[in-house]
This record gives structure tokens, sequence and C-alpha cells, in this order.
């Protein structure tokens, strides 16, 4: 039994699915840990972080897309459901998938921390144990409060954790391990934090 199954879910994940489908454009909800969430609707610093980031992946892996928040199916028995800031895999991987797809096959979950109330526990805690319980072998956050990027790597299904986390300041060289694969130069990073 992983991490995630603590909590008593709120509902069926088939009822988030139905309240997610007829939510407004400004509102993205999530369904972690058994709870409902809601993300806030991202500010242009943290669209302009992930435009940097899409430019990088496709500058160095022309085979791989960074497909902006694609709903994943996470957590215990696939009951979780999240829309990462980005996900990393193969070109044209989610085609016919619909709303939301298993992860396996991706390479990396990408999130860009808000300014909000709830980003500490929803994006330091809870988004690390979700993506590795999935298997996704790469978690990349942008840490805006910290200005520094984490890269969360070597994940234990069982456990919901990922077992190696390597923290750099923004400024710094980070290199994004396998099955990623390549460096990030993360000194504009620091022009898009307040």
């Amino acid at each position: 039994m992983t991490v995630m199954a603590e909590r008593k879910s709120q509902m069926l994940v088939e009822d988030f699915e139905q309240i997610a489908s007829t939510a407004p454009e400004t509102v993205t909800l999530e369904f972690i840990g058994g709870r409902i969430e809601e993300k806030r609707v991202p500010d242009g610093d943290h669209e302009t972080i992930f435009m940097w980031l899409l430019r990088q992946c496709m500058r160095v892996r022309t085979e791989l897309d960074l497909y902006p928040n694609k709903g994943l199916k996470v957590g215990e028995y696939r009951s979780g459901r999240a829309r990462p800031d980005g996900v990393l895999a193969p070109v044209a991987h989610f085609a016919g998938q619909g709303d939301w797809a298993d992860t396996d096959g991706v390479l990396m979950a990408v999130e860009i921390t808000s300014y909000d109330w709830d980003t500490d526990r929803r994006d330091r805690h809870e988004k690390p144990k979700a993506y590795a319980a999935a298997g996704i072998p790469v978690y990349l956050l942008v840490d805006r409060d910290a200005c520094a990027l984490v890269v969360h790597t070597n994940p234990d299904r069982d456990l919901g954790h990922y077992a190696d986390i390597h923290r750099a300041p923004f400024g710094e060289q980070v290199t994004l391990p396998d099955p990623v694969g390549f460096t990030l130069d993360t000194e504009i990073l620091k022009h898009y934090v307040r």
C-alpha cells in the first residue's frame, strides 16, 4: 500500500472526472490523495518559464514533446488524477488517449510553483508522492519561491517517494538524468521570480 492511500477519498474517481469535465476554463481541477485540488491559473512568468523549458526540450530532444497540462492517472490503482504543468514523453505518445492518460512511457513531470497558499503542500509534498507512486522517472520542480530547480529521481512506487533529490539554485547548470538526459542553464530563471 502506498503513502497516497492514507486519506479517505472524497469520492470515486469517475465522479471526479465528471466534475472536472464540466469545470470552466478558468479552473483546473486535480484529484490527488483522494481529494479534489484546484490549480491556480498560471501568471505570465509561470507561462514564460514553461515556454523556456519547452524550447530547451525541443532543441535537444527532438523525438520528445513537452505536453502542457496533460491529465495523468496517478496514485494507487490509478485512483488519482493530476495535470502537471508539463509532461515529457515521446512525440504523439498521448494520441487517442483522451483527457486522462496512463503514465507508462512518461519520462518527466514538471511543476512550476505558483504564488498561492497551497503550493508547498501540493507541489513539494503531494505531487512528488503521486508521481513517484506512478513510476514517473523524473519529477522537475521549478521552485520560484526558493529560486531553485529541484530534480527528483529514482521513484519508489511502493513507498511513493523519490530516492534522490537534487536542489540547484537558479543560475547553475542542472543536468536532468536519463531517461531525460540533457542539461539546463538556469540563469534566465532569475528574471521570472518575484
